[in-house]
């Protein structure tokens, strides 16, 4: 007998419902940051305040794979690709067709859907959630 295929639902989220606390690097050390309406806040260093208009520090949570590039706002929209990812069964709501195509991981590239990279993206994954813990 088979075991259970690890299912995934599509929670409809968009990539915008992350945005609330960022994971960023931080503009004066380069040590990990938090980016959000305040600005950047810097536990390492102190700093605390406003970027330039129009203009994001460099994400935290990003790694380069073979295929192209794998990135995240927080480790909340870490773990919601995770999950989808490493599901073998992925699941939508009925309404999918009917305009909420536009879920974060319905917007995840091809090679990251792809069942034959999951491995290799559970691993940058992996190592992107390690990057936080020793940041």
């Amino acid at each position: 007998m088979s075991p259970t295929p690890t299912r995934f639902r599509d929670p409809g989220r968009s990539d915008y419902s992350f945005r609330d606390s960022v994971l960023v690097r931080c503009p004066r050390c380069d040590r990990i940051a938090h980016f959000g309406r305040a600005g950047v806040v810097c536990r390492s260093c102190g700093r605390s305040g406003p970027v330039a208009a129009g203009t994001w520090p460099a994400l935290w949570l990003r790694t380069a794979t073979r295929h192209g590039e794998l990135w995240a706002y927080n480790l909340e929209h870490l773990d919601l690709i995770r999950r989808f990812v490493e599901a073998r069964l992925r699941e939508r709501d009925p309404w999918y067709e009917h305009g909420r195509k536009m879920t974060c991981v319905a917007r995840l590239p091809a090679w990251v859907k792809s069942a034959k990279n999951r491995a290799e993206v559970l691993r940058a994954i992996d190592r992107m959630r390690a990057s936080v813990v020793e940041g």
